[in-house]
This record gives C-alpha cells, structure tokens and sequence, in this order.
C-alpha cells in the first residue's frame, strides 16, 4: 500500500469511506471508527495512546479525516452523530494521491494552516463536545460519578436503581431492576469507572463478572476511558453472563440523547459553494 503523503490523519480517510460502505452507507461515529480500527488490524498499544487532553489519538485522527472528508464533499455533515456518505462518497474511487489533492484543497479554501491538527478542538464540533463533557464527568468526585450513573440508568427506564460502592464486593457499585414487561425482568449490577489514564481491562471484567456469578442476571460497566480489545471480547464470551460496556462516547452518546446535564444548541456553518458564484 502506497504510504499517505500529508499529515498522518489522512491514512484513514479511504478506510473510513470503505468502512461506510460496508456498513450499508452511513453508520454512528463509534461504529464507523471501530470498523476502521479492526479493518486496519491497529494493535492494542496504538489504540491506548492519547492525546494532550486525553482522548484516544487514533479516534482522534479517525475524527479529523471523516472532517476533510465532509469538507470535500465525500460525507454528509448535516446530521449530527451519524456520518453519511453523499452520492460521490458512494461512487469515489480515491488514490493515495487524490486524497493528499483534497487535503490541500480544503486547507487552502478554508486557510487553516499545517499544524495544530492534534486537539484542534474548535474545528472539530464533536470532539470539542465530547472532550469538554468527558472532562466535567472525569473531575467528579468517585461518588459524584456513582450517582450520576444512577441518575442515567433511571433516565434509560432502569427501576429501583441503588448505589451500594461497597469496598471488597468485586468492584460492585451499585444494581437496578430492568423491566422488559409485566413478565419478564432482570436484576443488573452496575460498576463504575472513573479513569483517564489506563483503559478497562479484561481482568477487570472477569473479576466484575465473578462477583455477579449467581447474584444478577446482567452486568453493566461505565466508564469515562476506553476498554481494551481483550475486555470486549471477555464480556462477550459465550457461556458466561453477558457484560454491556458503556465507553466514554458512548456515555456522552447517551447524556445527549437524554438531554442530561447538556442543552440542544444549534450551530451555524458557513457554506462555501454557496458564495462561489459572487466572487
């Protein structure tokens, strides 16, 4: 494979538009950049690396090309949280060499400059809105995030939802009743992780999962941070009781879809196209 010139984001602009294909033409941004992450087989050491304000640098730089790609016309940015392929993102058969072309193209018609793509935040609207309320739940106190978490699974229809934090209980924070309907119902033990600097482990799983043996049908773990590959694949290992994980996008997912401690705001953009025929 031909090495991208430019930038090192721009390696993944053609796996993002390939993944998108293959997810049917548009996907959420965890799953599009989860397909790119396993299509290109990054190993475990590069997905924990961070940034200077503690995001994941790989989903960071998967998050700048979807970017490039939108301002070259190959995504739909309109809709908030789902990234979308546009009718010449379907058909587009991109080089190494076409990809570096729209780059440079999209740097000179909205003039930003080489550097400063690491953390440049303001461009990039989700990321600043991801980082920024990542950041407010990280500076919780341990038992300000128990019980925000609580306050989310009540808000997603859990019922008798209860904070216990008890030490030496396995890392046990709390549990909730989920009722699917009169008749069926679940007892979920929950666990909370505040963490900015390691990821969720899968030993961590295993050890969740061994004290919830014979206690609760389901088990939920929250986290601010990330798991690593070895963790998914514990927590969806047959024969066991299964283990949902709740990552840090996922958990910001979830507070905007619940409009929980955020407010809607609507965002103008300048559309450049527009203005082309006045000049």
């Amino acid at each position: 494979m031909k090495r991208t010139k430019g930038p090192k984001f721009l390696r993944f602009a053609l796996p993002v538009l390939d993944s998108l294909r293959a997810l049917g033409g548009s996907g959420k941004p965890a799953e599009v950049t989860d397909a790119v992450i396993e299509s290109l087989a990054i190993p475990e050491e590069e997905q924990q690396e961070t940034t200077k304000n503690g995001n994941s640098r790989v989903k960071n730089q998967i998050a700048w090309a979807r970017f490039y790609l939108a301002k070259g016309g190959f995504i739909d940015p309109s809709e908030r949280g789902i990234w979308r392929l546009t009718k010449q993102g379907e058909t587009a058969k991109l080089s190494v060499d076409d990809v570096y072309a729209m780059f440079k193209s999209v740097q000179s018609e909205m003039h930003i400059k080489d550097a400063g793509h690491e953390d440049a935040d303001a461009i990039i609207d989700d990321l600043e809105h991801e980082t920024d309320l990542l950041n407010v739940l990280r500076s919780l106190s341990p038992e300000g995030f128990e019980r925000i978490c609580q306050l989310l699974l009540r808000k997603s229809g859990f019922e008798k939802v209860e904070v216990t934090g008890r030490s030496g209980d396995g890392g046990i924070d709390g549990h909730g009743l989920l009722e699917l309907n009169p008749f069926v119902s679940f007892k979920v033990f929950f666990q909370c992780k505040r963490y900015t600097d390691r990821p969720v482990s899968a030993s961590h799983v295993r050890d969740f999962r061994g004290a919830m043996m014979g206690r609760a049908d389901k088990g939920i773990i929250l986290t601010t941070g990330q798991f690593t590959s070895d963790a998914q694949k514990e927590a969806r290992r047959d024969g066991v009781p299964p283990i949902e994980m709740v990552n840090g996008e996922k958990l910001v997912s979830m507070f905007e879809h619940l409009q929980l401690g955020v407010r809607p705001k609507t965002v103008f953009e300048i559309d450049s196209k527009f203005f082309d025929e006045y000049r």
